[in-house]
């Protein structure tokens, strides 16, 4: 259903994007566990792909505006759609950040973890953590009857009060549903109180790209993978979730966002 140019889904739609969500969350996890010092960035996609398709999903992202992979594989300074390659393989201290997409059913769920490489610097655990900290604030922030601007409000409050980092704001979450990228676009930075109002059955993917120096950012001749322009680190996390009647349920989250939505004592929309 439309409302004002957003996509309703039923409470029926959303149990059925949950299985979409659930199959990236999975696999996400075997990519989590496959990253190790040796590998390469294509024999990780290799593993995205043979895992959604054996959990009957079709990737996402490979053929999307003629993208080549099923995962975008973004290392180190490479914030965002990185695409993987058999030369590029992944030594200790590096951070890979792993986004991942897959349609089942025709419904889309869509995520992002970044994993460290063997041991890396403190300041690069702090930036990962502040990262994934920072979507879970934003996803706590969605409450019905709110504004979609309250979320990158949330994201950027958290960011900004943990440090001096950098905030992509070219690059934002979105709608999802039927398409993997639906209005609204939903930025990492902002006032609240402002854009489409929160409703029940409002799916949206929630992805802030933060870096240890400048937001800055550059597009490599690929077209596609999106780098720091000062070469600093990044980082990116994401989570598709659905506003229920209860609240926020994080399709792509493994316990639907149970765990960290109850933490920051906020309703949990999940079933």
């Amino acid at each position: 259903m439309l409302d004002r140019g957003l996509e309703i889904k039923t409470p029926e739609q959303v149990v059925a994007m949950r299985r979409a969500g659930l199959l990236v969350g999975e696999t996400l996890e075997l990519l989590r566990s496959a990253v190790r010092p040796g590998i390469s960035t294509a024999e990780l996609d290799a593993v995205a792909e043979d895992a959604i398709r054996s959990g009957g999903g079709v990737p996402s992202f490979k053929g999307y505006h003629g993208f080549p992979a099923s995962i975008c594989a973004s290392v180190n300074d490479r914030v965002v759609h990185g695409i993987p390659g058999a030369d590029e393989v992944l030594a200790p201290g590096d951070v890979i950040s792993i986004d991942c997409g897959a349609i089942v059913e025709g419904w889309h769920g869509d995520a992002a973890i970044t994993v460290a490489v063997g041991e890396v610097s403190a300041e690069l655990v702090e930036l990962m953590r502040v990262t994934e900290e920072s979507m879970w604030r934003g996803i706590a922030a969605a409450r019905l009857g709110g504004r979609v601007s309250d979320i990158g409000h949330a994201v950027e409050t958290y960011v900004r009060s943990q440090g001096d980092y950098g905030i992509l704001e070219d690059y934002t979450g979105h709608g999802i549903g039927t398409e993997m990228h639906l209005p609204p676009n939903v930025p990492n930075y902002g006032k609240p109180g402002k854009g489409p109002k929160l409703v029940r059955g409002l799916a949206l993917a929630v992805e802030p790209m933060i870096t240890l120096g400048s937001a800055e950012t550059d597009v490599l001749d690929d077209d596609w993978t999106v780098v720091t322009t000062d070469g600093s680190r990044a980082a990116h996390f994401e989570h598709t979730f659905a506003l229920t009647a209860d609240g926020a349920w994080v399709l792509t989250a493994l316990d639907g966002g149970e765990e960290a939505l109850t933490g920051l004592g906020v309703p949990f929309g999940g079933r």
